[in-house]
C-alpha cells in the first residue's frame, strides 16, 4: 500500500470516527433533554418523600427512557453493521 492509499484510508477512518462521535453527542443531548422533560413532568416540588403519583410517573418515565435507550442502541448497531 502506498502512502496516498494509507492517508486516504486514515482520512476515511477519521471521518467515520467523527461521525460516530457526533451521533453519540446527539444521543447524549437527547437523553439529557428527556431527563429534563421527565423531571419537569413528574416532580412538582421537591420534598423529602415522593407521593404515589410521582413514583408512578417517574417509573413510567424510566420505562420510556429504557425503551428509548434500547431503540437507540439497536439503531447504532444497524448503522455500524451497515458500514461494514
Amino acid at each position: 500500500m502506498d502512502d496516498h492509499e494509507n492517508v486516504s484510508g486514515k482520512d476515511k477512518e477519521m471521518e467515520e470516527f467523527m461521525q460516530l462521535e457526533r451521533q453519540k453527542a446527539e444521543v447524549t443531548a437527547l437523553l439529557h433533554e428527556f431527563n429534563e422533560i421527565c423531571w419537569e413532568k413528574c416532580i412538582g416540588k421537591p420534598s423529602s418523600k415522593l407521593d404515589q403519583a410521582t413514583q408512578v410517573c417517574l417509573s413510567n418515565c424510566v420505562d420510556r427512557f429504557i425503551d428509548t435507550s434500547v431503540l437507540i442502541a439497536k439503531r447504532f448497531v444497524e448503522v455500524i453493521n451497515g458500514r461494514q
